[in-house]
């Protein structure tokens, strides 16, 4: 997607912008780095998709990534790691812009629509899950899998998985599972399903027909969601407010159901993760988006401040060990209280969505 005609870049060339018709398309262009995201990007995006807001020549946004792998992994975690190592700002600036970005393309004027093809984890659900337009394919892999860095899901993932049917949501936020187009159908995270061989033809089709129309005439019938085949034990098991209870009604449940493998997933989490995790999806329900971004944004900062968010990226990405050494090490050793403080107001560093020219007016 490099190097696309006409195209108006951003950011040195990692994201993408251009006008097809009446299309604004976003791609992001990181295909090496699954097209994570950082600040300079999300930035950029901010910036255009306000423009575009306000341009009666564009009727529609479509948002891509580049190469084959998928839409985007996510934040960019490594900078993330050097930033707390550095006793750095940066990543709550990025977060603060990262967030505004999510509310606004929740409140997008026009039809966005995301092309939620290969990996869409984390921060690419943020940049897709909240567009009016969601279109997932066979190769679709998205999820929040924060608790296996240390980290709590963000970006409005405890507000969407927390209004997803029955505890399918909490299953996915607490295992951190990957989750199939059908399963992102089931748990409201997308609308349409498209073969991914047919999303060139539907970009094409958005430059002039209308973004509804188009995507309702490229879809077709999504396979049988595995996710929603397990609601028989999920939703039983995962419905207790208590982490410890939770597993110990998936190990209940024998091998042959999932639920063994489930407990032991989450029981190789960071503890407090968990925790907090399950904490704030259930706070979230009865939130607005924006309600629930500053809370994930007080847990962030919290998360930043700890011991585990560090350790757990050291662990994933950093030395690749995989063997992260959390602290505290079990459910049983994180407190009520440990779980209370993440949610502390922040008092004059609570999350300001306001656009930046209007912060301190």
């Amino acid at each position: 997607m490099a190097g696309l005609p006409g195209a108006e870049q951003g950011s040195g060339h990692e994201v993408l912008f251009e006008r097809r018709g009446h299309l604004g398309v976003v791609t992001l262009n990181r295909p090496k780095a699954v097209n994570a995201l950082n600040a300079g990007m999300v930035a950029a995006m901010l910036d255009q998709l306000t423009a575009w807001a306000a341009d009666d020549g564009v009727a529609a946004i479509l948002v891509q990534g580049a190469g084959e792998r998928g839409l985007c992994a996510g934040g960019d975690i490594v900078a993330i790691y050097r930033d707390i190592l550095a006793g750095g700002t940066q990543t709550a600036a990025f977060w603060q812009d990262e967030y505004r970005l999510n509310s606004l393309i929740a409140g997008y004027p026009k039809p966005y629509v995301a092309f939620m093809d290969g990996l869409v984890l984390g921060g690419g659900v943020g940049i897709s899950a909240h567009g009016s337009l969601r279109v997932v394919t066979e190769r679709t892999r998205t999820g929040m899998p924060e608790t296996t860095i240390g980290f709590v899901p963000d970006v409005g993932g405890t507000w969407l998985l927390a209004e997803s049917p029955g505890e399918g949501g909490t299953h996915a936020a607490l295992t951190g599972a990957h989750l199939s187009g059908a399963d992102a159908l089931f748990l409201g995270l997308a609308d349409h399903y498209v073969p991914s061989e047919n999303l060139s033809g539907l970009a094409v089709a958005l430059e002039s027909e209308t973004a509804e129309a188009a995507v309702v005439r490229f879809s077709q019938p999504a396979p049988p969601s595995e996710l929603e085949a397990q609601r028989s034990w999920i939703d039983p098991c995962y419905a207790s407010n208590d982490a410890e209870e939770i597993l110990r009604r998936l190990r209940t449940l024998g091998a042959d159901t999932g639920g063994e493998a489930a407990a032991a997933t989450i029981e190789a989490k960071s503890p407090t993760a968990v925790k907090v995790t399950l904490e704030s999806l259930r706070r979230a329900n009865g939130l607005t988006l924006d309600e629930a971004l500053a809370q994930e944004y007080r847990v962030g900062l919290r998360c930043l401040a700890g011991p585990d968010f560090r350790e757990g990226i050291r662990a994933q990405v950093v030395d690749k060990d995989r063997t992260p050494r959390w602290k505290p090490a079990t459910l049983a050793e994180v407190r009520a209280a440990d779980v209370e403080r993440f949610f502390a107001p922040l008092g004059d560093l609570e999350l300001n969505l306001q656009p930046k020219e209007t912060d301190h007016v």
